[in-house]
């Protein structure tokens, strides 16, 4: 799981960077996408650590 958390948030840094180059609503799309996987790579970072249990 971290694996997979750290691949999506370096995907996301290179997408956002390559977005940021796009013209018009492409960039714009790229962004969101970016900003998703960034996002996503979070959630894995976070779900990886193993929850207490009371």
């Amino acid at each position: 799981m971290k694996v997979i958390g750290i691949i999506l948030i370096i995907f996301g840094v290179l997408a956002m960077l390559l977005g940021s180059m796009m013209y018009g609503d492409i960039g714009v799309s790229a962004m969101i996408g970016a900003i998703t996987a960034v996002l996503s790579g979070i959630g894995f970072l976070i779900s990886s650590k193993k929850p207490k249990i009371q």
